[in-house]
């Protein structure tokens, strides 16, 4: 990813989409054959040579034509840059370096997904209690937190390709977007040739619209990052250890405690996706540019799209190694199932109650005064207390539902009856 954002890379593509409208202009009749292959032969740069210039004309893009024209010499070099303005450079380019950083994070997040779905199908049936503001819920199975996952990234790289199409769009129409010295034929053969879109209307850049929306995109799949990252180390507290991070021998959690194990990837891709929706911000002020062109944008997008698109690849690498190396405790999910005492069955008894002829209302304040009276149980130390004895022990319960009906409805095989549905809608084969 690097590699795509170095200087090198930029006027590699830079002299790529100079030599292609000189072929375009050549295809029009306007410069001999000769000249052209004068061109094809000797157009070249060095970065030494383009920062040499810079220094005195205090112009990127024209310190590289300088040098490049050096370097082909004359007759030929009085084609170089002919009709061109400095964002049809430039903005061609990004959309070529937006285009295969794209291609390398969707890779990324394929790589990500498989790795995600084998864990899924791994744990697809590992029981565990599921929780809604923090306290116990009702119980799903790992492999469906995983499959959830799964589904998120899958979003994911929908929006990356969608948004990544948008942004491979360049652009070769001059100052104000006119074509006044080169026809449209010229910018369409260019973009062809690069493997991108040619704009349908532009100003003297591409409208940064676009760029903010590629950006945005780069937000959201961070966001998701976090937000499993965020799941993940919850579920490694101490309280909880039903999933942590992998601990390599001989590494160390704490300078001061030795006995830590800590989710610092998990923290440190938390961290790094706060930059990623910074920039995306800094991306949306780029959009509002006077009239056809200022350069309020260029010195934010030559940060903020190198570190972001190089901070996403690192983090969906992470990520990966974080999931595949992911220890779960299915004993640890199981102890903290008992934790509430059956409680989670409360629904599916207050639902059975309504069958059975209640109110809802009325089935409601019946179940929860026994789960009322069953919290008193365990906060009290009652080591014998039981959710379904509570309710037994109802005589407003007892005459409607009995031992065997509640055996029926309370148990894990009837929360967990349509996962093998769930994965099949998914795609993640068994």
């Amino acid at each position: 990813m690097r590699s795509i954002w170095t200087d090198q890379r930029k006027k590699e593509i830079w002299l790529e989409v100079e030599i292609l409208a000189a072929e375009a202009i050549h295809h029009q009749g306007l410069i001999s054959q000769e000249d052209l292959q004068q061109i094809k032969n000797k157009a070249a740069f060095s970065i030494e040579r383009c920062d040499e210039l810079e220094a005195t004309l205090h112009h990127d893009v024209i310190a590289f034509t300088t040098n490049v024209s050096e370097n082909v010499g004359e007759p030929a070099n009085k084609w170089i840059h002919f009709g061109l303005t400095s964002s049809d450079i430039l903005d061609t380019t990004f959309a070529v370096q937006l285009k295969e950083s794209a291609a390398i994070l969707l890779q990324d997040l394929e790589t990500l997904r498989a790795t995600i779905a084998g864990k899924a199908r791994e744990h697809r049936r590992t029981p565990m209690i599921g929780r809604s503001h923090g306290i116990h819920a009702e119980p799903l199975t790992f492999g469906l937190k995983m499959a959830l996952m799964y589904d998120e990234f899958g979003r994911g790289i929908q929006r990356l390709k969608a948004s990544a199409q948008q942004a491979a769009v360049g652009k070769i129409s001059g100052a104000v977007g006119t074509h006044a010295h080169l026809n449209p034929d010229v910018e369409h053969y260019i973009c062809q040739k690069l493997g991108i879109q040619a704009s349908p209307i532009a100003t003297q850049v591409i409208q940064r619209d676009i760029h903010a929306d590629f950006m945005n995109t780069l937000a959201l799949i961070a966001a998701s990052i976090e937000r499993w990252s965020t799941e993940f180390r919850h579920l490694q507290r101490t309280e909880v250890l039903e999933a942590e991070e992998y601990f390599s021998k001989g590494q160390k959690g704490s300078s001061a405690m030795p006995h830590k194990r800590n989710p610092i990837t998990g923290e440190r891709l938390t961290g790094l996706a706060r930059v990623i929706r910074g920039n995306a911000l800094a991306a949306m002020e780029n959009i509002a540019l006077w009239h056809e062109r200022d350069i309020s944008h260029s010195s934010v997008e030559r940060i903020i799209f190198p570190d972001s698109c190089t901070l996403l690849d690192y983090m969906l690498h992470k990520l990966n190694q974080l999931v595949a190396g992911l220890i779960v405790y299915p004993e640890n999910m199981q102890r903290n199932m008992k934790l509430t005492l059956g409680m989670w069955h409360s629904q599916t008894v207050m639902l059975e109650l309504v069958k059975k002829g209640l109110t809802r209302e009325a089935a409601y304040a019946i179940v929860q005064r026994n789960a009322m009276e069953t919290w008193k149980a365990r906060h009290d130390g009652t080591l014998d207390a039981d959710f379904k004895d509570q309710l037994l022990s109802d005589p407003d319960i007892a005459h409607l539902l009995t031992r065997h009906e509640l055996d029926t409805i309370c148990n894990l095989d009837f929360h967990l009856r349509f996962i093998d549905q769930k994965f099949k809608a998914l795609g993640i084969d068994p």
